[in-house]
């Protein structure tokens, strides 16, 4: 059977991924990196195989890639400053022979004009691989629904308020599971060399009409609240989130940084992210979770939050 590395395996997107592969009977097939592979003791004890991989230690990634046909590159979290951890990871990829890399993108980089300061690290990202002469999936994810609804969620029930500067801007959030699903059926399928991927949810939706969604389900008055880009920076500065990306800094349980998030809400404004696909649907045979179901299934936690 085809060996599958998957770099930061450790984190969330990836311990979704493996443990679909390891259900799928592919345990002994998988090769999974992270920083710290003391975390992934339960999965090498299911017949995984742990390994190092550091993208700050370049040499580290060809010996940890070594038998690998398959790489999942899961883009890392210094959002703004990836390119050159990424551009490591696919000269480990072409040194240790392996022959597809399936990377983890983002929705509406192919627009130059598109302000999210993701996009940089993204569109470069692919040019990398593109340019390596390796196969290549791209699997462009939609905003994740979990960030909004059950890392932000509690926020904005607890105050009551959804303050945001995203504007009027719709975008199809989608639940990190179905990205990671769809990972796992491009990494254990065929087919899919040289492929791009939207990977969004089922409706296209704002802000405000994800207050309303929430407050519906909860029966919690909430309001949404349009801020511009200053005001919705201040009130960062005030939760004291950090401008640039921190590694392993998290503020009220989020790894966030407030660059990112900003730029984020602008994109969603000026709608470049008000992207729908039927990509799900292609390569899962169903159709893509919605908000709505994410916040009934976390409705208990949300109305703890409000109390």
């Amino acid at each position: 059977m085809t060996r599958i590395a998957i770099t930061g395996a450790s984190g969330q997107y990836g311990r979704i991924v493996a443990q679909a592969l390891i259900d799928q009977g592919r345990a002994r097939d998988l090769i999974l990196m992270s920083r710290t592979p003391d975390k992934l003791a339960d999965m090498a004890a299911q017949g995984c195989e742990a390994r190092y991989g550091d993208y700050d230690h370049p040499a580290s990634m060809v010996a940890a890639l070594a038998g690998a046909e398959r790489l999942l590159l899961i883009s890392g979290t210094r959002v703004g400053a990836r390119v050159a951890q990424h551009e490591a990871a696919v000269d480990a990829a072409r040194a240790a022979g392996v022959g597809h890399v399936v990377y983890t993108s983002f929705i509406g980089i192919d627009d130059p004009a598109n302000p999210a300061e993701v996009r940089h690290d993204h569109i470069e990202t692919e040019r990398l691989i593109r340019a390596s002469g390796l196969n290549f999936t791209f699997l462009r994810d939609a905003h994740y629904a979990d960030a909004m609804i059950v890392m932000a969620g509690p926020g904005v029930m607890a105050s009551r308020q959804w303050i945001s500067n995203a504007g009027e801007g719709r975008e199809a959030m989608v639940w990190r599971e179905d990205c990671a699903l769809c990972a796992v059926a491009v990494l254990a399928g065929e087919g899919h060399a040289g492929q791009t991927y939207d990977i969004t949810g089922p409706e296209l939706q704002t802000f405000a009409e994800v207050t309303a969604l929430m407050a519906e389900v909860t029966g919690v008055p909430l309001e949404y609240v349009p801020v511009s880009d200053e005001q919705q920076y201040a009130m960062f500065d005030a939760m004291r989130i950090p401008r640039r990306p921190v590694d392993d800094q998290h503020v009220s349980g989020i790894p966030w940084n407030s660059d990112d998030m900003v730029s984020f809400g602008r994109a969603i404004r000026e709608g470049f992210l008000e992207i729908r696909s039927g990509d799900v649907q292609r390569l899962l045979g169903r159709p893509p979770r919605s908000v709505r179901q994410m916040i009934a299934e976390n409705v208990e936690m949300l109305c703890g939050a409000a109390a």
